[in-house]
């Protein structure tokens, strides 16, 4: 076996072979003949000395050596073309693609997002609201807002803010026979709850709450409504659908606007945060710094007009 490296065409056949487990399927990924791509892999065992793979009468499979070669060079390719999204990105200079959860993307950051392109007209600002957590080397994102520990190896992290629970309910709760003033009065309401950590992380419930505020004649498991959005279990509190355990920052629009009170002064502190998050190596890049910036100036704002209950735990 020779120390030169084979050509970079026969390492892309065997790559995508090996993959699809098809000379035919690779082939027509690649946009080649099987007869060329058969040749392309012939080639590469040659230039190895070593049998790739058994073809069979309608399939192929790998070799042992073939199975020992196959993960490096897969990741070899992946590892080139993250490489080259990275440089497109950088090359896209204006250009900032940004993702958040949908929650805080509909009731926190699309709300403000006016301001950032006002202070900034140069950066075309790209929103991507999705549950799923996002691949920062290997997917068209620039930076992030994740809700969670701040443990992220690889990647530059700045805490934005703590995250609250508390009860929140429609202004018209708090009138009428069935009125809201203690937290026992909560036995006469349906209690709404965000179920939307579920399966992602664990989050303070009604339970935790009404064992704070020492509440003991309300029944946290009894019937009620249960939304997997955080946003909707929100608006159902605003339509007066009942009293939700709710995020205050996600809450905060509604709250400054009249639609939501929160009737107790208890906010359970969550045990997770927000946290905006790059690449360690991209952390000083313009647009980046720029939306940053902006996030953290919009928070501190808020704090400095804060109209939330007092006493957190």
């Amino acid at each position: 076996m020779t120390d030169r490296l084979p050509p970079l065409t026969s390492l892309k056949a065997f790559e995508a072979a090996s993959r699809l487990m098809s000379f035919q399927a690779a082939a027509e990924e690649l946009a080649v003949t099987p007869a060329a791509l058969s040749y392309q892999i012939r080639q590469l065992e040659d230039h190895l000395g070593l049998k790739l793979f058994n073809r069979l009468n309608r399939a192929v499979e790998l070799t042992a050596n073939g199975r020992l070669m196959q993960p490096g060079i897969h990741e070899a390719f992946e590892q080139l073309h993250r490489t080259m999204r990275q440089l497109r990105r950088r090359q896209q200079t204006n250009v900032l693609t940004v993702t958040a959860g949908p929650a805080f993307t509909a009731k926190w950051l699309s709300p403000r997002l006016y301001r950032f392109i006002g202070r900034h007209p140069n950066i075309d600002a790209r929103i991507s609201a999705s549950v799923t957590k996002s691949d920062l080397e290997t997917d068209d994102i620039d930076i992030a807002i994740r809700f969670g520990p701040g443990d992220y190896p690889g990647h530059h992290s700045v805490k934005l803010m703590d995250e609250f629970i508390t009860p929140l309910c429609a202004p018209s709760m708090l009138q009428g026979p069935d009125a809201i003033r203690v937290p026992e009065d909560l036995q006469h309401h349906t209690l709404i709850h965000d179920d939307t950590h579920l399966g992602f992380f664990i989050l303070q419930t009604w339970a935790d709450w009404l064992k704070a505020a020492g509440v003991t004649n309300v029944d946290p498991g009894r019937s009620g409504l249960h939304f997997n959005v955080a946003d909707h279990a929100l608006d159902a509190a605003v339509g007066g659908g009942g009293v939700v355990l709710g995020r205050t920052s996600l809450a905060e629009p509604d709250i400054r606007a009249g639609r939501l009170v929160a009737p107790f002064d208890l906010r359970l502190k969550t045990s997770y945060s927000f946290f905006i998050v790059c690449l360690e190596a991209r952390k000083n890049e313009p647009a980046i710094e720029a939306f940053r910036t902006w996030v953290m100036d919009e928070i501190a704002g808020t704090a400095d007009s804060e109209s939330l209950p007092g006493p957190a735990i």
